[in-house]
C-alpha cells in the first residue's frame, strides 16, 4: 500500500512492533508502535490515521488544522488525523507502551463514501479530533489485532469489510459538517437464489485465487456494503466466514490427496506463511496439517 514510510518518518522517537505491510491488505494498513517521550516532526499525511492507545498512559500535545489539543491518553483513547491536515506540532510527554495506528488510504475511503453512502468525498471533511473513547473503533481495533496476531485464510476479506465499516463510522460520527446519508436498513433482504448461486459458484471455482469482497459484490451487481448484508441474510454468515469454510475444506482435500508441500497448500488457502497456516489449521481442526495428512493416509490404507 506504500504507506510504511509515512509512519517511519513521523514516529522518529518510536519503535514499530508489528506491521500488516506484508499481509496484502487492500483497505487499510495497521501498525503497532511503542512511543518514547519527545517531539515529532511536522508532516502532511496522505492517509487518514486513527491511533488507538492500547497500553500505558501519557499526555499528548498536538496542533493541527489550527487547533491545539492536550489529551491525557489512556487505554482506549483515540487520536484522529484526517488525510491532508498537517500536524504542526506533536509532543509525547511520557512513554506510550503500545499504540495501534490504523491508516485508511484515500482511494478505498472515497470509494466507500461514493458507493455505499452516496456522498461526494470532495465535500467531506473529517475532524481533527482526540476522542476519549469510541466503542466501535475499539471493536475494529480488536479485530485487527486478532488478525495481526493469528492470520486467518480470509484476513484480506475481513480487513476489507472492517475498512469500509470504519470509513463509514468516521463519516457518521466525525464529519466536520452534517451530511445527508443514504437511508440504511438494519435488516437487509437476502440475496435472491440466482445471485447467490452466481457468487457461491464463483467462490467454489476460485477458492485458491486472491479475491475481494468488492469482486463478489460486482458478481452480484451490488455495492460492497449492501452485498455483505444481503449475503449474510441469505447464508447466516459473513462473506469472509463463508470463504474461510471453503478454504478449510480445500486444505483438507489437498492434504488427503497427496504429497503437495505444506507451503504450497498454505499459499493456495490464503496464508502468507506455512507457520500461520499450521496455527490456523490446528485451531480449526484440532490437529496439525502433517498429522491430519498422516491420519487420512492411515484411514485410506484400511479401506
Amino acid at each position: 500500500m506504500g504507506m510504511l514510510g509515512n509512519s517511519v518518518d513521523k514516529y522518529v522517537t518510536g519503535r514499530m512492533l508489528q506491521t500488516s505491510n506484508d499481509r496484502r491488505w487492500s483497505h487499510l494498513l495497521a501498525e503497532r508502535w511503542s512511543h518514547e517521550s519527545g517531539d515529532l516532526p511536522s508532516l502532511l499525511p496522505r492517509d487518514t490515521e486513527i491511533a488507538v492507545l492500547l497500553r500505558g498512559s501519557s499526555v499528548v500535545d498536538r496542533e493541527g488544522a489550527g487547533m491545539r489539543q492536550r489529551t491525557h491518553g489512556r487505554r482506549g483513547t483515540v487520536w484522529l488525523c484526517p488525510a491532508g491536515i498537517r500536524e504542526d506540532f506533536i509532543r509525547v510527554e511520557s512513554q506510550i507502551h503500545e499504540c495501534l495506528h490504523i491508516f485508511l488510504p484515500g482511494r478505498p475511503f472515497e470509494d466507500t463514501m461514493l458507493q455505499d453512502m452516496d456522498i461526494d468525498p470532495a465535500g467531506m471533511v473529517i475532524r481533527y479530533e482526540a476522542i476519549d473513547h469510541d466503542i466501535f473503533i475499539e471493536h475494529v481495533a480488536d479485530r485487527i489485532l486478532q488478525e495481526l496476531a493469528n492470520e486467518s485464510s480470509t484476513g484480506r476479506l475481513l480487513i476489507e469489510s472492517l475498512g469500509r465499516a470504519l470509513s463509514a463510522h468516521l463519516v457518521h460520527s466525525y464529519a466536520d459538517t452534517a451530511v445527508r446519508l443514504k437511508q440504511t436498513h438494519t435488516t437487509s433482504r437476502p440475496l435472491d437464489a440466482r445471485r447467490l448461486a452466481r457468487v457461491t459458484d464463483f467462490i467454489s471455482s476460485s477458492v485458491e485465487r486472491d479475491f475481494t469482497v468488492n469482486d463478489l459484490a460486482s458478481i452480484a451487481c451490488m455495492s460492497p456494503a449492501h452485498f455483505s448484508r444481503s449475503f449474510k441474510a441469505a447464508t447466516g454468515c459473513a462473506p469472509h466466514e463463508y470463504v474461510s469454510r471453503q478454504r478449510l475444506d480445500l486444505a483438507k482435500r489437498l492434504l488427503a490427496a497427496g504429497d503437495q508441500p505444506l507451503i504450497d497448500i498454505a499459499y493456495a488457502t490464503g496464508f502468507s506463511s506455512q507457520a500461520n497456516f499450521n496455527r490456523a489449521f490446528r485451531k480449526a481442526v484440532g490437529t496439525t496439517p502433517s498429522l491430519y495428512r498422516a491420519q487420512q493416509r492411515t484411514t485410506m490404507s484400511k479401506c
